[in-house]
């Protein structure tokens, strides 16, 4: 499972060294459960099929087909964390958006339901996993989760338009703009941190430095064709480790915050349009 963590998600595993084995192995249960869905939605067969697949498994996921390993590991982590099954069925409901012959997003309303449903959902598990128990905070979870998946369709552009998926449009301004949103996550999400225990802290902390730092990486493009030429971005390992550094004195300013108050109103007001925050957490 470490294995997995590390070819499909560089950056959270670079982070991942800053946890406690017992979180440790929570966090991959979770992330084994996402990889699932994932792999059912991005697998080469036709569309009939893993539509088939997903119903499949989502209809184990709901009666608890415990004979399933990743389903029974999920079942286990929302019983012992206290996480309520609708956060599960809204990722349900996110992935589900892009099993269509083509998917397109059509304003900043949808994006940010559709980025709640597939991060969103998980940063708010992956908090209840580190014993987060502040709402304001869990808020700021969903906020982190929101901002690193924006930072995704940014960067994935031109992959997703190969699989016939349009969250932005394929022009630099667009993708500008999405990575300007995301910095408003990030920003927002900062001081819910200090509600995670110390024992995990310093892993968020690393892993949302190194994920925000990726945004900076494709502004540096600077237009589409040099974009459109670089491939996948990643935060090179020079890089990782300067920003682990960094993430220190991240630490450092924590320690000092004393209320967590939550002020990203105008982006959950639009959320709030679909889904009940409140409810969730």
């Amino acid at each position: 499972m470490a294995n997995l963590l590390k070819k499909h998600a560089k950056s959270f595993y670079w982070a991942s060294f800053f946890l406690s084995g017992r979180i440790f192995i929570k966090c991959t249960y979770l992330y084994n459960f996402c990889r699932t869905l994932d792999d059912i939605v991005d697998d080469n067969q036709d569309l009939k099929t893993k539509k088939e697949n997903f119903s499949k498994f989502k209809k184990n996921f709901i009666n608890k087909n415990l004979n399933d390993p990743v389903i029974r590991e999920m079942w286990s982590i929302l019983k012992s964390e206290n996480i309520s099954e609708q956060v599960v069925n809204d990722l349900f409901d996110g992935v589900e958006t892009d099993l269509k012959e083509k998917v397109q997003i059509n304003s900043k309303k949808e994006l940010l339901v559709y980025s709640y449903r597939v991060a969103g959902t998980v940063g708010l598990m992956m908090s209840k996993i580190l014993k987060v128990d502040n709402k304001e905070a869990l808020k700021g979870a969903i906020d982190l989760g929101i901002a690193m998946q924006l930072t995704n369709i940014a960067r994935d552009v031109c992959e997703d338009k190969e699989l016939k998926r349009e969250y932005i449009k394929h022009d630099f301004f667009s993708i500008q703009e999405v990575i300007n949103d995301s910095q408003i996550f990030y920003e927002k999400s900062f001081h819910s941190i200090s509600s995670i225990p110390l024992r995990s802290r310093f892993s968020v902390i690393v892993a949302r430095r190194i994920y925000r730092k990726i945004g900076d990486y494709i502004l540096k493009q600077k237009n589409t064709d040099n974009y459109n030429k670089a491939g996948k971005i990643y935060v090179p390992a020079f890089e990782k480790v300067i920003q682990t550094f960094l993430s220190i004195f991240d630490f450092i300013k924590l320690l000092f915050v004393k209320n967590v108050n939550y002020d990203n109103h105008i982006n959950h007001n639009i959320l709030k349009e679909e889904v009940n925050i409140n409810e969730r957490i």
